[in-house]
């Protein structure tokens, strides 16, 4: 009823900017009529509409089926478009009961706002302040056809049991509670912008989107790291991390030993802690050593000029006031992996020292070493390559003016995003 009615006066408001677009879940029987009503109202009103099936995975089906809904809209909303959804005071208030039961925060409690605006797209909700009643009462005044959703009725689903077991018991005590429920989401609305203020500046002064400096973010209140943390999981996503998640987050990777090496799994994201620094890694970077191993052993021959794709990221061959000498272009030379226990004598240092010693001096990430490699010719090692550049070693082939690999750009392998794997230690 209130999908046809925004129908209608979509139509009489926006006659020429709308487009309707009917999600079939295929979970009843009869979902391929209401298609065809959509498509005959549609075309009285002269309206272009899309009917688009959609499959709905098991689970928690009232969630898979608004994943799918949305993943739906998704596919067919252009960059300057706006979708338009008929929930009601009704509705918000529903959501705010069925949020509060699940332990949500403000956010949760903010409900669901008339103008939405979200990573990937933008929603209006214009009947947010019309009640049930009056949208039958236009209803039925206009003489629109619609159809009821036996679902709606079916407590077997959460909100349905809200709205026939829940809600009639609660307002027969409190008559206004729809309105105060509505106004209460008003209300979270205003404590979630400006808890988003204050959560912009703490991450400003705490890292970026991919890392925390965990030596600042322990300076705030216990109230402020738990919500930082919350709203850095939560990401470009739309929903927070349950309360839980961020406790584990707390004590399982902020509180373990620096050397622990520990990890939390959540919503596609590693989250990690190195020395005093927190990580978001996607799954990509965090398990890039068994998705994308490194070979053991390549050739090359170089020149001056060429970019050269390294585990690490790309590099071009560069003359330098000190580097390898020109004799070695064109020239077979080795590249390979890190194995551990190496030795390197690293050019303007004294004397030989572990490798693995450099790299830990070198603050690179432990889920980055793997693409460590060395530079060989006749088992010289010449150089060592590194996500913090290339490191020449002293070598029979160092000269004035020679050439070195010159770090231009990181795997993209390896970072979340432009440049994102070390911004806070950088």
């Amino acid at each position: 009823m209130d999908s046809m009615l925004l129908l209608h006066l979509m139509s009489q408001i926006f006659p020429h900017k709308i487009r309707i677009i009917y999600i079939d879940h295929q979970l009843q029987s009869k979902s391929a009529e209401w298609g065809e009503l959509v498509a005959k109202q549609a075309t009285h009103l002269n309206i272009p509409y899309t009917i688009q099936k959609v499959q709905v995975t098991d689970g928690n089906l009232e969630a898979q089926a608004r994943q799918a809904r949305y993943q739906a809209y998704l596919q067919h909303l252009q960059a300057n478009e706006i979708l338009v959804l008929a929930h009601h005071q009704q509705d918000q208030a529903e959501t705010v009961i069925l949020r509060l039961l699940s332990g949500t925060g403000v956010d949760g409690l903010a409900a669901m706002q008339s103008i939405d605006h979200r990573v990937d797209m933008t929603i209006w909700r214009p009947f947010l302040d019309l009640t049930r009643e009056q949208i039958a009462e236009w209803t039925t005044q206009l003489e629109i056809e619609y159809v009821d959703d036996p679902t709606n009725y079916d407590i077997h689903y959460d909100r349905a049991w809200s709205r026939e077991e829940l809600w009639p018991f609660l307002q027969n005590r409190f008559p206004k509670m729809q309105q105060a429920l509505s106004r209460t989401s008003y209300l979270m609305q205003d404590a979630s912008e400006i808890l988003e203020e204050v959560l912009k500046v703490d991450l400003q002064n705490c890292g970026t989107d991919e890392c925390l400096d965990l030596t600042r973010l322990l300076k705030l209140s216990s109230a402020r790291q738990r919500q930082l943390l919350s709203v850095w999981m939560k990401g470009d996503g739309q929903y927070r991390p349950a309360f839980e998640m961020v406790e584990r987050l707390k004590n399982e990777v902020i509180a373990s030993k620096s050397d622990a090496q520990a990890a939390l799994h959540w919503n596609q994201f590693y989250y990690v802690r190195y020395q005093h620094y927190l990580y978001r890694l996607s799954r990509q970077v965090f398990l890039a050593e068994k998705l994308n191993p490194v070979e053991t052993e390549t050739e090359h021959h170089f020149q001056l000029g060429e970019i050269v794709d390294c585990a690490s990221g790309y590099f071009q061959i560069t003359q330098k006031n000190m580097g390898l000498s020109a004799s070695l272009l064109n020239k077979k030379l080795k590249i390979i992996r890190r194995q551990g226990g190496e030795k390197v004598h690293l050019y303007g240092r004294v004397g030989q020292w572990p490798l693995k010693k450099a790299i830990q001096e070198a603050h690179i990430l432990p889920w980055l070493r793997h693409t460590i490699q060395i530079l060989v010719i006749d088992n010289v090692m010449l150089g060592v390559f590194t996500p913090k550049g290339f490191w020449l070693a002293q070598s029979p082939y160092c000269e004035q003016g020679g050439w070195q690999p010159d770090l231009i750009s990181y795997s993209c392998n390896l970072v979340n995003g432009e440049d994102g794997y070390d911004k806070c230690s950088k």
